[in-house]
Formats: C-alpha cells, structure tokens, sequence
C-alpha cells in the first residue's frame, strides 16, 4: 500500500520566496499522471534554488504542459530542473521530455569538438546547438544553461523562455553577455569546507 503524500505546512504571510514554492508544489503535484513516476519536490530543495549565489533558470511551475516533476542539484554546484515525466528509463536514468541545468561553473564554455554541434544567436548571446538541436547550451551571466528536451522546436522554445527564478528576467528579452570565468571551479563547495571546531565546555 503507498503511503499517503505529505504536503507542506503553509507559507508564512509575507514571504515571497515561500508563496512562490507553495505554488509550485500545487502545480507539480496537481499535475500527477504517474504517480510511480511524479515526485513532489521538496521546498528546501526548491528554497535553496531560490536562494543560491548565482542566478538559476526555469520555465515556470510547467511549460507547454509538462510540469516540474524533480529539482536536483549535484555536487558540482549545477542545478537540474526536470519537466515531465521519464519518456525512458526511470529514477537515476530518467530522460525527460525537457530538462534545464544552470551550472555556475563557466570556466568550461560550450562547444567542444567531442560531439557534432553548431553555433547560434540565442537572445543576443552567443549559444551552441547539439543533438541535432534537442541540446540548448547558452553561456549569459557567470552561467551556464544547458537545455535538454525531446525535440528541437522544444529545445528553441525553452530557450527563448528560460528566465532566472532568483533574479528578474523576462522571457524573449535579452540574455546578459557571459562575464569571464568566475572562478567558481576553484572554490570549494559547503560540502567540501570543515565544519567549524567549537570549544568544549
């Protein structure tokens, strides 16, 4: 028997960031078709996004029907915003129909020779197209946005819409120009720093 969703306690009045979640997890689990495959998302996970020292891009609570089904972000410091259900696989090897990955580590800008790709404007940045055009990879900002999704019309479609969840941004506008590398690769993460010593009493 599955256990019954925990929904999260109410926000309190007069916090954005916390009305915001609220209305993100109603539309993520208002929208459950497979409930072996939709996950709520955790409102520390998605207040962390809101929070993080570098602006993270989404599409909204859903976009063009498919709705948020996880938020992850992975030791590197990238965050993953996932739309939609597995279209394969499943959990640790789920291929969604759209997925955005901000990575504050810009020292490595897209375009490598490894895999066939070609260059593109998107929103007055300088941006590559890969997989045939199901890859989005746009330096702006000290990020990087990677836009991965089913098709091309969706990947282009994403990638005219991504705005910033922490930051204002509007969709279509133009992107900020990447800055130079921010360093953030020779930075050590939370995860990497020593806790604090603290004297014995």
């Amino acid at each position: 028997m599955q256990a019954p969703r925990r929904y999260p306690a109410g926000v309190r009045p007069g916090a954005t960031a916390l009305a915001v979640l609220a209305v993100l997890f109603a539309v993520a689990l208002g929208a459950c078709g497979n409930v072996l495959q939709d996950q709520p998302i955790g409102h520390n996970i998605l207040e962390t996004t809101m929070l993080a020292r570098y602006p993270v891009y989404w599409l909204g609570g859903s976009f063009q029907g498919h709705a948020i089904t996880e938020v992850a972000q992975d030791p590197g410091g990238a965050t993953s915003i996932q739309y939609g259900d597995c279209l394969e696989g499943g959990q640790g090897t789920c291929v969604p129909p759209l997925r955005v990955v901000t990575s504050p580590d810009n020292s490595f800008l897209p375009g490598g020779a490894s895999a066939p790709s070609r260059a593109a404007s998107v929103r007055g940045v300088s941006a590559v197209l890969a997989q045939a055009g199901d890859t989005v990879e746009i330096p702006t900002g000290p990020v990087v946005v990677d836009i991965y999704a089913q098709s091309p019309r969706l990947a282009a479609d994403a990638a005219q819409t991504v705005v910033p969840i922490n930051e204002i941004g509007e969709p279509q506008a133009p992107l900020p120009a990447t800055l130079p590398d921010t360093g953030f690769a020779d930075t050590p993460l939370k995860s990497q720093m020593p806790s604090p010593l603290r004297a014995l009493h």
